[in-house]
């Protein structure tokens, strides 16, 4: 027999009742404020809202006095004004011909360490559904990934689940998966990282917010039942008071349907095609009381749900348990009473069940009623926007400067070519630089036909228009090594790889969506890598001038005292006119004349080749000059538009030898160039040096004068350095190998290891 049900009239006349809000993770003082805005206790669905609400999940609430200084940045693109931004399920961007592009970057860390796969899946799922609440079709997804060492037990456990959850949701949607990164430290065992980037196209009058607005207005919540799966995710359920006599055990991470949700999208574009919706959420984080109580409080202020009308898969669900269920592949649309049937008609069609389960009204109030009791009778507000705001303490850690003044340009390093040849092999063999084939073939990433650019090239690339070409290309990136010597430094450099990663395909960079990661906030050394990390971002775009449109914090990334390599993956999303104009990353034919643009330094520290050859970790990573980005990404631009170069690959981890590497593998191509001229002619630092703000290109012999007056022009360095054609790896000198030995070891190391 259950517990007698805690309704408001319950709470208001049993004060004293100890409740087990520290098991749902608020702290005594957080308590303490939701019994004042309520004026008395909470019942025990209401505590279960405020607790998802008010966790660090939900309301950022370490973070967002740092997050803010994001809103500072002006709200423009180089294409125009944004038409949504932060606070919105995902940004909105103009990008011309009436076309826009919506875009964000999430993390399904936690999870996808407890259950690899559905962890994943759920993840891709969940962010795919952000995109669509916006209005938009989701046209492509991207994976940035992080795991422990390649040969650790348990690498071996969630590296291949994580893979197969995102790939196996991802290709049952029909959605390409066009790019993303996969890396490897120790800091990441037990603690990997998946985050999930969803890009989705619309035209500007199809753009639609989450409120509930319209009195008399319709709640409608339809898509996959509400079961039991996903309760434990976000806040702790292990106490008597959310149904103790229901089942003992629970699963804390969502299970996910692909093909619910591929309905779930047919489904909601056609109703938004026939004008339906007044607004709409989906159903991620926190679930009904997310979707309840930021509708409301996004619009007039008022709703009413009968919570007993959510069609369950589990009927032993107790209301707190319904509001916290994070069941997947469902959404929530405000609609006007006259076009519930039309609504209805085509949920129908798609076979999507649909239930009015509330309507808006103009009391101010989230009122909700189980079986005609009321169980929840709260400012929206107070639940959805005026959660805690935390000033945690933060410093600059006392191991800082011992870590900065170890620098990796002190260690020993290769004195002969065939050292150089060695090192070569190495480092495109190690788990970071390799082929990561093995995981994007998993991935259909060329389906639905728009796919101009895709794994292992610089950015993702998909044509918008059929008509006129219109496209948009996007890359992510992040060096958690570079962060954790110079946080601020190491999101910049973050932020300038992926910069010039969409550039080097041609595109213009618009905007920025990042997924920062990191430790315990608790621990104030975590705290200054994040503010540290938020500055350093905020003051680049400033910059650069592009906006940030939003994303997402992941917090408590840490294994006892371990905590992960800070690391703010930050996604650039660029424009180009003309997707039949895109510059490809490999060679593409033999002699061709090859050029780097932008300037070598001894810039060695928190490099791969620290990193293998060495185990070290120490010294300041490569200085960030963002004047030189934007001028080398403009040039890129400029050089794809007018056919200039035949392609362009950046420079960044392994430095220039990487980077003639993997343009001579996708081809086949070989390559001869000469350091003399870079780097005062050290080889090692002309191959290894990971200085920013560079790239290869190649160009015909016709075009090489063009792309020198290009480059003065825009004032980056231009220097002459070899051609391609033949078999080989060549740098005069020093050594040359096989385009095919090197070749081999690059791709033979994951399938090795995970075979």
């Amino acid at each position: 027999m259950r517990p007698q049900l805690d309704t408001v009239a319950v709470a208001a006349g049993d004060p004293e009742r100890e409740q087990p809000w520290a098991d749902l993770g608020l702290k005594v003082d957080e308590y303490a404020r939701i019994r004042e805005i309520l004026g008395r206790r909470p019942t025990s669905s209401e505590l279960a809202m405020y607790s998802v609400m008010w966790s660090e999940h939900c309301s950022y609430k370490s973070s967002k006095v740092h997050l803010k200084q994001f809103g500072e940045l002006a709200q423009e693109t180089p294409r125009g004004k944004m038409l949504a931004g932060i606070g919105e399920n995902a940004g909105v961007l103009d990008i011309g011909q009436g076309y826009a592009v919506t875009f964000k970057v999430e993390s399904h860390n936690h999870p996808s360490y407890v259950e690899p796969y559905q962890g994943a899946a759920t993840g891709v799922g969940g962010i795919v559904r952000d995109i669509l609440a916006m209005g938009a079709r989701p046209v492509a997804v991207m994976d940035p990934l992080r795991f422990g060492p390649l040969d650790a037990p348990d690498t071996h456990r969630v590296l291949p689940g994580i893979v197969a959850g995102v790939g196996g949701y991802g290709n049952c949607l029909g959605l390409p998966n066009i790019g993303g990164e996969a890396g490897f430290d120790d800091t990441y065992l037990g603690n990997p990282l998946v985050n999930a980037l969803c890009i989705g196209v619309l035209k500007h009058e199809d753009l639609h917010l989450a409120k509930a607005s319209g009195v008399g207005n319709q709640v409608i919540l339809y898509g996959a039942r509400t079961g039991g799966d996903g309760i434990g995710g976000v806040s702790v359920l292990a106490s008597e008071t959310f149904d103790a006599d229901g089942p003992a055990k629970r699963p804390s991470v969502q299970v996910g349907d692909p093909f619910m949700e591929k309905l779930l999208i047919e489904c909601t574009l056609e109703i938004f095609a026939a004008g339906l919706v007044a607004g709409i959420q989906d159903l991620g984080g926190a679930g009904l009381s997310c979707a309840t109580s930021e509708l409301a409080s996004a619009g007039d202020g008022g709703m009413h749900v009968e919570l007993d009308r959510v069609p369950l898969r589990d009927s032993t669900l107790a209301p707190e348990e319904i509001l916290m269920s994070e069941s997947q592949e469902r959404m929530m649309a405000v609609v006007e009473p006259g076009d519930v049937d039309g609504f209805m008609e085509i949920c129908r069609k798609w076979d999507v069940e649909a239930v009015v389960i509330g309507e808006v009204t103009d009391t101010g109030r989230l009122e909700i009623d189980w079986h005609g009791e009321r169980v929840v009778d709260v400012p929206p507000r107070s639940v959805a926007h005026d959660g805690p705001t935390y000033h945690r303490p933060f410093a600059r850690p006392d191991w800082q400067d011992a870590l900065q003044a170890d620098r990796a340009e002190a260690l020993a390093r290769p004195a002969s070519g065939d050292e150089l040849r060695e090192t070569l092999l190495r480092l495109v063999a190690s788990p970071n630089l390799c082929d990561k084939s093995w995981i994007t073939d998993q991935y259909d990433r060329y389906v639905r036909g728009n796919t101009v650019l895709a794994q292992p090239s610089d950015s993702g690339m998909i044509r918008v228009d059929e008509e006129t070409n219109l496209g948009v290309a996007v890359a992510t990136d992040c060096n958690g090594r570079y962060a954790k010597l110079d946080p601020y430094t190491g999101a910049q450099l973050a932020l300038a790889e992926s910069y010039r990663n969409v550039a080097t395909g041609g595109a213009t960079p618009l905007a920025i969506s990042d997924c920062l990661n990191f430790g315990s906030p608790e621990d104030p050394a975590v705290m200054w890598q994040f503010a540290e990390a938020c500055r350093g971002l905020k003051d680049a775009c400033a910059e650069l001038g592009i906006p940030v449109t939003g994303g997402n914090v992941s917090l408590y990334n840490q294994t006892s005292e371990t905590a992960i390599l800070p690391t703010p993956v930050v996604a650039v999303l660029g424009v180009i006119d003309d997707v039949t104009r895109r510059t490809p990353s490999a060679f593409v034919a033999e002699g061709e004349r090859v050029f780097l643009l932008g300037e070598t330094r001894e810039e060695l520290s928190g490099s791969e080749w620290a990193h293998v050859v060495h185990g070290h970790l120490g010294g300041l990573p490569p200085q960030v000059d963002l004047a030189a980005e934007r001028a080398l990404a403009q040039l890129l631009a400029d050089a794809s538009r007018d056919a200039v170069v035949t392609s362009a690959h950046d420079l960044s981890d392994g430095g220039l030898a990487q980077a003639l590497a993997e343009a001579s593998f996708r081809s086949g191509i070989g390559v001869s160039v000469s350091v003399a001229d870079v780097a005062d002619g050290d080889a090692f630092v002309a191959l290894f040096s990971e200085s920013a703000a560079r790239a290869i290109v190649t160009v015909t012999t016709d075009n090489a004068d063009a792309l020198v007056a290009l480059a003065h022009e825009h004032g980056v360095p231009v220097t002459p350095i070899g051609r391609t054609g033949g078999d080989t790896i060549s740098v005069e000198g020093q050594f040359e190998v096989p385009v095919a030995e090197a070749k081999q070891a690059w791709s033979a190391t994951l399938p090795a290891a995970l075979a």
